[in-house]
């Protein structure tokens, strides 16, 4: 039962962090590209492959805690929902060159972000 309340806890936190960064993206980028989906999807990428590399290999945290950072926090936070949607409407409003560089530079830079939360973790 903690476990799920952490994950609860967590999550809330990372719903709200991600609706205040759309939020402020958003009001700083107006074109079709949705950015702030794009920015909070990478960080969030950046953000896993750092914590659970630093959680697993060189700090000792509660399980619990573990997982309202990972599984609540950042699962809450990343918006792969929301950029299927987004690529979806892209594709339907006649933008499908934009669709399709949306959903590339996303994957390829969401496991650059991975990659390098990774390799900061080992560093520290």
């Amino acid at each position: 039962m903690t476990s799920i309340f952490s994950i609860a806890i967590g999550g809330a936190l990372g719903a709200i962090a991600r609706y205040g960064l759309g939020i402020w993206i958003s009001g700083k980028w107006i074109h079709y590209f949705p950015l702030h989906t794009f920015l909070i999807n990478i960080s969030g990428a950046f953000l896993l492959g750092l914590f659970n590399t630093l959680f697993l290999d060189k700090l000792t945290l509660s399980p619990e805690m573990r997982l309202a950072m990972t599984v609540g926090f950042l699962g809450a936070f990343t918006t792969f929902s929301t950029f299927g949607y987004e690529t979806v409407m892209l594709i339907k409003d006649g933008n499908i060159i934009t669709a399709g560089l949306y959903t590339i530079s996303s994957i390829i830079v969401g496991f650059l972000g991975v990659f390098l939360g990774m390799s900061l973790a080992r560093i520290i």
